[in-house]
């Protein structure tokens, strides 16, 4: 497994890119921070990504011009997802480009997108829950999974690759995957009924100071290689929104009061 993202900075604007993802010269993509927008609120912060955090809509379309722009994507054709925290993957064709961003969308409940058309950026969105990225370099496709621990449960990065090889052809040992920023073991305190769902994964869940405490990025890590993800086609961030909220966006730190964190994935185009 390969640890670490690229960081990025240009101004104010901070994102971070998947160093095998750069390296394969497909895609264009990106994680998201709280930072190089134009949202004026502090609590919300200056790149938030979401329509629906009491933000204003034209700052909100800004922020997206700004990354999209930077990591050169149109983002008028960007599809966002419309995530409720279960396994449902969405197949992305021509005539969603634009949903949940300049159309109103009929993308409902889901929280992962797939697609093999190039030039449609695909846009799920964070503030601790996992971000997963995939890319199929020898059937030019492409899926991103929001992953809280309800997905992992439910095995949304398993389904994904499912998929992936219904729709494509991909093949789970060739496939590239990414691990985004996101909430870590240090601050992932669960109840009791959390903790049991995810017992059985070695080295994963923990009991300390009476207290429970989940691995999500492990417990994914076991999920792909089951299936036959290579270890090596695997690169964890390795870092914690909690741990690092002034940077990323945390809804353990900051509840409801915060912006949105996106990642971005888009094929190029020929």
């Amino acid at each position: 497994m390969n640890k670490g993202f690229t960081k990025h900075a240009n101004g104010r604007l901070i994102y971070y890119t998947i160093p095998d993802f750069d390296k394969a010269g497909m895609v264009k993509h990106c994680f998201t921070t709280r930072h190089g927008g134009v949202t004026a609120d502090p609590d919300i912060g200056s790149m938030n990504l979401g329509f629906h955090r009491g933000d204003d809509r034209a700052n909100v379309l800004e922020n997206y011009r700004i990354i999209c722009d930077e990591i050169g994507t149109d983002y008028t054709r960007a599809v966002l997802s419309n995530q409720v925290h279960d396994d449902k993957i969405h197949f992305v064709k021509e005539e969603d480009a634009g949903k949940g961003i300049y159309k109103e969308s009929d993308i409902k409940g889901i929280d992962a997108l797939m697609t093999d058309v190039p030039g449609i950026p695909l846009v799920t969105f964070y503030a601790d829950c996992v971000p997963l990225y995939f890319l199929d370099v020898k059937h030019k496709a492409i899926a991103l999974a929001h992953s809280g621990w309800k997905g992992t449960q439910k095995r949304i990065a398993v389904k994904t690759i499912e998929s992936m090889k219904d729709a494509f052809g991909t093949v789970p040992g060739e496939l590239l995957v990414g691990i985004g920023p996101s909430i870590g073991v240090c601050h992932f305190e669960v109840g009791k009924e959390v903790y049991d769902c995810f017992e059985g994964y070695s080295g994963v869940a923990k009991i300390s100071g009476g207290k429970y405490y989940v691995d999500l990025w492990h417990v994914i890590i076991a999920q792909l290689m089951q299936c036959g993800v290579s270890d090596g086609n695997i690169t964890l961030a390795d870092m914690c929104t909690y741990c690092m909220n002034d940077e990323f966006f945390s809804h353990r730190v900051q509840g409801n009061n915060r912006g949105n964190m996106a990642a971005i994935l888009c094929l190029k185009e020929d």
